[in-house]
């Protein structure tokens, strides 16, 4: 153990100086007394990789001598290092790097993660350094800390939330000012919640990258980005979210993890992100603007939620941080925070065998006997019916709108029932159709 009269700085290198890693460089000198006091010895910033040298990095409060853009060498001469620079490589090749030469790595790198997690954890523990990401998931949200220590000793059963802050802004713009998808993306855009290329966030990948480490840390089993079912909501509709508000509800992009147990007693995990509708009265139907929340439901805990800031440079920083002190304080003490847990070892269920409702919204023919026709076809593959409401158009030969709204049933089930139902003779065309979630 390092006697408490050692003042020799922790050398802290930072992979990365774009929006997150200017605000860690800023707050690491802004607050260094501080965070001598709370680790027992000071941090010092030894380096700062960047892509180009001479630019005016004055905001970070650090010396341009701490800029360069070897950050190969960079890493072998830290205790600590801080990775922000994002994608797969080099931040994969750079953290092994630097694990080889003794240091534990702080990173906020989603997508390396839900793609190679386990490569990750083997040589961390094989070098005896941390690897901590609080960062990786919901911003400034303490949420990961919470699933891999405080709920250690439960069980968890069910991980759902919105996880994408530019999603939720321009999902909550649909929903308050009827715009449609485009224009709420440009706004998005304009305001610098939404990147030129939404698509990341749009399509789902940020998303699913989140539900894998979510996944992966709430069921001990190893998830990657692959194994996430996918679904973005560039399909949704100003008529679907002026439909889930006929309902009372909103549509959000959910990121849905959950423990399920099959017909044969087997269990599995299923994880999944899509856009759904939830009822107003649901606590996540509140989350606005670019604001990140997540529900989790354990067996002892019950249900616990997670809310805040989800993006921006300070918030993530103040989890990047975090995770620097509490690394640094091993350093300092000795031992090690917690290592990969996937002892579970449980399958990931495909898409069709998840348990889930649906809204659906039918053009039919406006005469007799349409809803025996859709009822039986319902019937057929055993889905239940909770509400129907039918509109009636006008005119002798005017069709109709019919609203109907499912029990839980497999996913498989319900999106059988809505092709088969889409073929009828008396049915014009399905309008909507999406998840409910929430209830």
């Amino acid at each position: 153990m390092v006697q408490a009269s050692d003042q020799t700085p922790l050398r802290v290198a930072l992979l990365g100086c774009g929006v997150v890693g200017t605000s860690v460089a800023r707050l690491l000198v802004e607050g260094r007394d501080d965070f001598a006091a709370r680790i027992g010895r000071p941090l010092e910033v030894v380096g700062v990789a960047v892509r180009r040298e001479g630019r005016d990095r004055s905001e970070t409060l650090l010396p341009p001598e701490v800029f360069t853009t070897d950050a190969e060498g960079l890493v072998t001469r830290a205790d600590i290092v801080v990775e922000v620079v994002g994608g797969i490589e080099p931040a994969r090749s750079l953290i092994l790097r630097a694990f080889e030469h003794g240091a534990s790595v702080v990173t906020a790198n989603k997508a390396l993660l839900a793609e190679d997690g386990p490569t990750l954890y083997e040589a961390a523990r094989r070098h005896g350094v941390d690897l901590y990401y609080e960062a990786s998931v919901a911003g400034a949200i303490p949420l990961l800390r919470p699933l891999r220590e405080s709920l250690a000793g439960d069980e968890v059963s069910k991980v759902l939330g919105i996880v994408n802050g530019t999603t939720n802004y321009v999902l909550d713009k649909m929903d308050s000012t009827g715009q449609g998808f485009s224009e709420a993306v440009e706004q998005a855009q304009a305001l610098g919640y939404a990147e030129a290329d939404p698509t990341a966030d749009v399509e789902g990948f940020d998303a699913a990258a989140k539900a894998a480490i979510l996944a992966s840390l709430a069921f001990h089993s190893r998830v990657t980005a692959a194994d996430v079912h996918r679904e973005g909501i560039s399909e949704v509709t100003a008529s679907d979210v002026r439909a889930a508000a006929d309902m009372d509800c909103v549509v959000k992009l959910l990121a849905i993890c959950e423990r399920t147990r099959l017909e044969s007693g087997d269990e599995g995990i299923s994880v999944r992100v899509h856009p759904a509708m939830i009822p107003r009265t649901h606590p996540l139907a509140g989350v606005r603007e670019a604001f990140n929340a997540v529900f989790v439901e354990a067996q002892a805990a019950g249900e616990l939620m997670f809310y805040g800031p989800g993006a921006g440079g300070d918030p993530t920083a103040s989890a990047v941080l975090g995770d620097v002190v509490a690394v640094a304080r091993h350093r300092v003490l000795g031992g090690l925070g917690p290592a990969e847990s996937a002892y579970a070892d449980l399958p990931v269920l495909p898409m069709g065998e998840a348990r889930t409702r649906y809204y659906l919204s039918l053009e039919v023919a406006d005469r007799p006997g349409v809803l025996a026709q859709v009822a039986e076809v319902f019937s057929r593959h055993g889905v239940s019916i909770q509400q129907v409401r039918q509109n009636v158009g006008e005119g002798e030969e005017s069709s109709a709108e019919l609203v109907i709204v499912t029990h839980t049933a497999t996913d498989e089930a319900l999106a059988a029932t809505v092709r088969e139902i889409s073929d009828l003779e008396v049915v014009v065309g399905v309008t909507s159709a999406m998840r409910v979630e929430g209830e």
